[in-house]
């Protein structure tokens, strides 16, 4: 393939692209600010997501990418017709050819709407893969072994979990629990118990800054800034660590119980493999502090956080743009 491939994360949080021959060139909150006049994006990414909650009538900030799939399908063609041309040299005779991963239980009609967002973008030819397969490729396992690999990939809008063997999902499945299921519960919880109303990157910022699951990690506590549910006023307060951990229990509750299903649906052989090599732990839900610890003593086998999470489905579509044989085994190929 020729450098300038491009190996996309449709993330719900975060879109992550990787560049053949260059590594990841674009990392940028999942987030469009859009003209309400002209119907055109004024910014992607960092620069729309500052605009969240804060845009005056004429604009709109949205999230295009809603539990892991596309909930606006002209911005997301428009920004993967924007990261050609921000990655490839404007050409009338090069168009690139695309990896994007997906989450496991998308259905037909989903990966349609990406393959057609991507073609009418400017793509040549599309690959789509699981996101937990991507995921592993990312994270270094060698998926087309006969040796069973589980990963759980939590994103924004999804937690993937699934059970890879031979090139391809044996046991998966995808539930919309995941990051910004969290931010939303941290903002019910402070409205709740503080009466204050705060947003959701208020929310999310609390959740990496001071969030933990796990009894033995640190507590640590921050000043949080919102309106007054009741006099509608500006006001400050604190939250801690033990507070964030309440309130995301049920939440990684859930996760757990839905990785055990998958665990009891998992053949014998590929279990025992599971026990020797562990869970593997991806996406930027990974980092949440003690899920790890948690989740290797509610399941009883070891669970690791792979190396640089957040960008696993990325750096694996990446590989893919390098590894034809391997692209031909675990990914679904359209052309027009």
């Amino acid at each position: 393939m020729p450098k300038g491939d491009l190996g996309i994360d449709l993330g719900t949080a975060s879109f992550i692209v990787y560049q053949r021959g260059k590594g990841i060139v674009i990392f940028e909150p999942s987030v469009v600010a859009i003209s309400e006049k002209t119907g055109e994006i004024v910014a992607i990414g960092e620069e729309a997501k500052k605009m969240l909650g804060k845009t005056p009538d004429y604009y709109r900030a949205v999230k295009p990418m809603k539990d892991g799939v596309i909930a606006d399908y002209k911005t997301i063609e428009a920004v993967i017709k924007e990261f050609i041309n921000r990655t490839v040299k404007k050409s009338f005779l090069f168009k690139p050819e695309l990896v994007i991963g997906i989450p496991t239980k998308a259905t037909s009609v989903e990966k349609r709407a990406v393959f057609e967002a991507a073609l009418n973008a400017g793509a040549r030819k599309v690959h789509v893969i699981s996101e937990p397969l991507a995921a592993a490729i990312g994270a270094g396992i060698e998926v087309t072994k006969s040796e069973g690999s589980m990963v759980v990939d939590i994103g924004g809008g999804t937690t993937d979990i699934a059970v890879i063997s031979l090139g391809g999902v044996v046991v998966g499945d995808s539930i919309k629990i995941a990051g910004d299921a969290m931010d939303e519960a941290i903002v019910r919880h402070v409205r709740r118990k503080y009466g204050l109303v705060i947003g959701e990157p208020t929310a999310e910022s609390v959740k990496i800054k001071i969030g933990k699951v796990h009894h033995s990690m640190e507590t640590y506590e921050m000043e949080i800034k919102g309106r007054d549910a009741v006099t509608g006023l500006p006001r400050t307060d604190k939250i801690n660590s033990e507070d964030v951990m309440e309130t995301l229990k049920p939440l990684i509750e859930t996760i757990i119980g839905r990785i055990k299903m998958v665990l009891e649906k998992t053949p014998p052989e590929l279990a025992a493999d599971i026990i020797n090599q562990g869970i593997i732990l991806t996406g930027g839900g990974a980092l949440t502090r003690g899920l790890d610890l948690l989740m290797s003593e509610e399941l009883g086998v070891k669970t690791i956080i792979a190396e640089d999470p957040i960008t696993c489905v990325a750096k694996g579509t990446g590989i893919l743009l390098d590894d034809p044989e391997l692209l031909k085994v675990v990914a679904t190929s359209y052309t027009r």
